[in-house]
């Protein structure tokens, strides 16, 4: 392994897809750059999701605003990456099973439009030609976002580390961050780095290391498992990603099978009764998953914030930034998540 290098002037602690996004828009602005990962890079979060970048989050234009930037850098992506991201549209769809959900997605469509965001009401009927596995009698009605698209999420963070590369960044893989000295000077087992600029960027362990640097990041980590359906005896056609807004349950085609997540079991909750509660709902809104045997596909931890808005900003009196509290969508929100910790550091 190469030694780490004495000092630069940002290192950034995580090598997932919001760490990678950093490391690569430094670099391409000219600063020297280097990321440490405990693991391998894409490890954590950015390898234990859906696969799915989307612009339109319920009652939080804000994030869509980030989203939609996003989405268009990955349009862009081979362009300045030179890595295709191969982007495949499902779109994305809420159900609304009563009358205040309406209310609050009226409420707020003006605000989602404003920050860009394709979205609007349809009718229980036209929801269940977009994905005929929805009941219309459970649903009233649902919001639609076209802008939806499969994505690897690992793609992203090779094809960002690959072009942070070519711009000079050095990223150091099982390399953990062990502690962060008042001067921003980064141990690791693996020696020391002194650093103009320390960028944290590591999802779940955020309120670790900023912990190291004496920075309080009010975070709370939380699991997240995702499930697989039995294989059907005759095959779904592609769906959108749909979630019911009551209870968060989300499904969405996966190959051959469907992949749904409905957070993880409550404090005290048993799995079988988490995954009962799963199948009640798969009964009454999806009838034709109703009896299907559910799996465990992966599962993995996630950085939750209070208000589920991510945390992107700088310490007011140390060379301390972060984007950190994307609670499962972090690889909707990387690429402006990483352009705005360039442009914090650069004006600093």
């Amino acid at each position: 392994m190469t030694a780490l290098p004495a000092r630069a002037e940002a290192v950034v602690v995580g090598g997932g897809v919001i760490g990678t996004s950093t490391a690569y828009h430094l670099a391409e602005a000219g600063v020297d750059t280097v990321l440490l990962e405990r693991g391998g890079l894409g490890g954590g979060a950015s390898a234990h999701t859906a696969g799915m970048v989307r612009t339109y989050f319920p009652g939080n234009p804000s994030t869509g605003r980030r989203a939609v930037r996003s989405l268009n850098a990955y349009h862009d992506f081979a362009r300045r990456t030179g890595a295709s991201l191969g982007l495949k549209r499902l779109g994305f769809m809420a159900l609304f099973t009563d009358e205040q959900q309406i209310a609050a997605f009226e409420a707020d469509q003006q605000d989602q439009q404003a920050a860009g965001v394709q979205v609007g009401l349809i009718g229980a009927r036209e929801a269940a030609e977009l994905n005929p596995l929805i009941d219309e009698r459970a649903v009233l009605a649902a919001a639609w976002s076209p802008e939806a698209y499969h994505v690897d999420g690992l793609d992203i963070v090779r094809g960002y580390a690959a072009a942070a590369r070519n711009h000079g960044a050095r990223l150091f893989t099982h390399t953990p961050v062990t502690g962060i000295d008042d001067d921003n000077t980064v141990h690791t087992p693996q020696g020391s780095i002194k650093a103009d600029s320390v960028v944290c960027t590591a999802g779940p362990w955020s309120g670790e290391v900023a912990a190291m640097a004496s920075v309080d990041l009010p975070l709370t980590p939380h699991s997240m498992e995702m499930l697989f359906t039995d294989v059907p005896p005759v095959p779904h056609r592609e769906l959108p990603m749909t979630m019911h807004v009551a209870s968060g349950l989300r499904i969405r085609s996966w190959r051959d099978r469907i992949l749904l997540a409905m957070g993880a079991p409550k404090a005290g909750e048993s799995r079988e009764a988490w995954l009962g509660r799963i199948a009640g709902h798969l009964g009454t809104l999806f009838p034709a998953l109703d009896g299907s045997g559910l799996h465990r596909a992966w599962t993995g931890d996630f950085d939750a914030s209070p208000g589920n808005s991510a945390f992107i900003g700088e310490h007011p009196t140390r060379r301390f930034l972060y984007a950190a509290g994307f609670t499962g969508a972090g690889l909707c929100q990387a690429p402006a998540a990483g352009e705005k910790l360039r442009d914090l550091l650069i004006a600093k």
